[in-house]
This record gives structure tokens, C-alpha cells and sequence, in this order.
């Protein structure tokens, strides 16, 4: 190797090493965003996808999310079971949807995080929320969770969430494109 390559390849060296140990950024949150990472990889491996959540609110402003969406019955059957990254795999929140109003029941089996759930109709209306606390392993029979009429989508997020986005009484929530 000439000087030159050498000094260059001793350069860059340094330079990765800088940045590794100045990057600012605490191992805690280094290994958070590892495993949201990790999270978001496992989702996308079996085959959910992001989509924008668009939330009109009642005073007519409008706030999009970049979720997961569970829209074949294999996805809804996994839902976030499982899931312990509070974040969703960054997508905050994981929507299912459904191609015609269903009355099924949701429920918490193999589910390690808390959650809040809302139900919307077709029309984009909250037709009901709830919050969901993990079912024990030695449970047989977890509890089941159902809106009070029809709906279209299911939306849940990290219990206490709902309320952060708008999700409630006055909103209208829609999906939109890929994000």
C-alpha cells in the first residue's frame, strides 16, 4: 500500500471512530432504536406496510401518522402480538382494516404492551374506544373488547395514545397512500 492509501484508510478510520464515540447519542437510546428497528423489520418480514392515518379533527385541522396496516386476515390474526416496542416498530400505531362494517371482538392474548383501541366506521367516525391491558399467560379465557356497532377499522396504539392524536368524539379518521 502506498503512504497516500494508507493515510486515507487511517483517516476515514479516525473519522468512523469520531463519530461513533462523539455521536451524542446515549447506548440507551442507541439500543432503543435498535430495537424499534428490529420491531420494524419483523413487521415489514411479514408483510405489513405503513400507511398515512389522516385525522380531521373537529375544528377542521387535519394531522397525518405514518402507521401499520393490518388489511389481510393472516396481518389481523398477528396484529401487535408479541410486539414490545411501545413505539410499534415506528409506526406509533397499527390500523386494521376491513373491506366491509364487521362486528368482530378484539382481545389481548399474547399481547405484552397495554393499549387503547378505537373503532371507525365507514364514514371515518369513532364509533367507540377502549383500553386493553395485556391477558396472563395462564388465562384461558382473555377478555374480549367490542365496539358498540359496526365498523370499518380498528386503530391501536400505546394505552393513553388515542387522546395525543385527537382519536375521539368529533374526529374523522380516513387512510390515505403509502408513507
Amino acid at each position: 500500500m502506498t503512504r497516500r492509501a494508507v493515510a486515507v484508510v487511517a483517516m476515514l478510520t479516525s473519522l468512523l471512530v469520531l463519530a461513533g464515540c462523539g455521536s451524542g447519542v446515549s447506548s440507551t437510546t442507541q439500543s432503543e432504536q435498535q430495537s424499534t428497528a428490529a420491531a420494524e423489520a419483523s413487521l415489514r418480514a411479514q408483510g405489513f406496510t405503513k400507511v398515512t392515518l389522516r385525522i380531521r379533527h373537529a375544528d377542521g385541522t387535519v394531522e397525518e401518522h405514518c402507521v401499520w396496516v393490518a388489511d389481510s386476515e393472516l396481518e389481523r390474526q398477528q396484529g401487535l402480538s408479541e410486539m414490545t416496542d411501545p413505539m410499534i416498530a415506528g409506526g406509533e400505531a397499527m390500523v386494521f382494516s376491513f373491506d366491509a362494517d364487521t362486528d368482530r371482538t378484539f382481545w389481548m392474548k399474547d399481547t405484552v404492551l397495554p393499549l387503547s383501541i378505537a373503532w371507525i366506521d365507514g364514514e371515518g367516525a369513532v364509533v367507540g374506544t377502549a383500553d386493553m391491558d395485556p391477558c396472563p399467560a395462564n388465562v384461558a379465557n382473555c377478555q374480549k373488547f367490542s365496539a358498540k356497532r359496526p365498523y370499518r377499522m380498528a386503530i391501536e396504539m400505546a394505552q393513553g395514545r388515542l387522546q395525543d392524536w385527537g382519536i375521539g368524539p368529533g374526529a374523522t379518521v380516513t387512510l390515505a397512500g403509502a408513507c
